[in-house]
């Protein structure tokens, strides 16, 4: 009989959409220590569940995707038996989770540090991502949620560096150190290059939990019926992609999923989704016929990367209520992206 697990160290890494968590991670991991094992929860506001094609399979690390929600409180429960499974089979010895950039990390805390983790779970210091460019954007300042997952972090990684200038970096330092308590550090990520030292060498988070926002408290009952089963994914058939539609928090996502049969034509899909409105958060894993690709837009940003990735296409849009394209005219122009057979 195996020791009973005892103080894994968990590390949360908010940020808003686009701050470049999924980066920043993958980054961490290219760091890891050789005898560690790794776990990732990555909690995606869409139903279709694109971020967790960053990462390759690996013996020693574990990733799992927990779509369709929030984790703090649309799948707090999925969460907890998700935990549950992942500790007991892959028994890692660090877990970092990802909150979707919506979540709050008052809800999940109430999790991790419920009496079913007690002595098993240790959380550490939680690391939010900000984009100095942000800034410029007088709505986030007054984010409800954007200004929490910042108030709780213990540290803050400012991501996207290189594209911002000096004077955006030194206004969010000075932003920055308004908070109270002080931040155990600020640290510059670019390209989501954070020093490893600062996630294995992080304190336990001191911070009360404090509670979720307003709007994170009244989509909880909606979400108390909500089992495991509705965030597994069913199986597209060729040439028939599955939709996938949300909306939560005044926010909507609209995605696809095809069958890794069908194939896309890649300057014609990058130029529609170009094509875009600009204010939307944008992302996908193609199947091209340049091979697999992982496309990723965030506030104007576009990468275009290959990817291990091979289980089916995946394309997902996000964006506030209301300001989505229209569903079944863009569904028509992404089946003209395709090759004909």
């Amino acid at each position: 009989m195996p020791a009973p697990l005892a103080n894994v160290p968990v590390h949360l890494v908010t940020g808003f959409l686009g701050s470049g968590k999924s980066t920043l991670i993958r980054r961490l991991i290219e760091q890891k220590p050789a005898g560690e094992r790794w776990a990732v929860v990555i909690n995606e506001f869409g139903r279709v569940g694109i971020d967790q094609a960053m990462f390759a399979e690996r013996d020693d690390l574990v990733v799992k995707g927990l779509p369709g929600g929030c984790l703090c409180c649309q799948l707090a429960f999925v969460l907890q038996a998700s935990l549950v499974n992942l500790l007991h089979r892959h028994r890692p010895d660090r877990l970092i989770i990802e909150p979707s950039g919506l979540g709050h990390p008052a809800g999940l805390l109430d999790v991790l540090r419920g009496e079913g983790f007690d002595g098993v779970l240790d959380v550490r210091d939680i690391i939010a991502l900000l984009d100095p460019r942000r800034l410029d954007d007088s709505r986030a300042r007054h984010h409800e949620t954007f200004l929490d997952q910042l108030a709780m972090a213990d540290g803050v990684a400012l991501t996207m560096t290189d594209l911002a200038t000096p004077d955006q970096r030194e206004e969010a330092r000075a932003w920055l150190g308004e908070f109270w308590p002080p931040k155990r550090w600020i640290a510059e990520a670019p390209h989501g290059a954070l020093p490893l030292p600062l996630l294995l060498e992080s304190r336990r988070h001191a911070g009360s939990t404090g509670a979720a926002s307003s709007a994170h408290q009244a989509a909880r009952p909606a979400a108390a019926t909500l089992m495991l089963e509705d965030v597994e994914l069913r199986e597209p058939e060729p040439g028939r992609p599955l939709r996938e539609e949300g909306a939560s928090l005044g926010h909507a996502t609209l995605g696809w999923r095809w069958h890794a049969a069908d194939l896309f034509e890649l300057d014609r899909v990058t130029r529609l989704l170009g094509e875009l409105p600009a204010n939307l958060r944008v992302k996908g894993v193609l199947h091209t016929a340049d091979g697999w690709k992982l496309y990723n837009r965030a506030d104007g940003t576009v990468s275009l990367t290959g990817t291990a990735w091979r289980r089916d296409s995946r394309l997902e849009l996000i964006g506030e209520a209301g300001h989505l394209p229209d569903t079944k005219a863009l569904e028509l122009k992404l089946a003209g992206c395709l090759v004909s057979g």
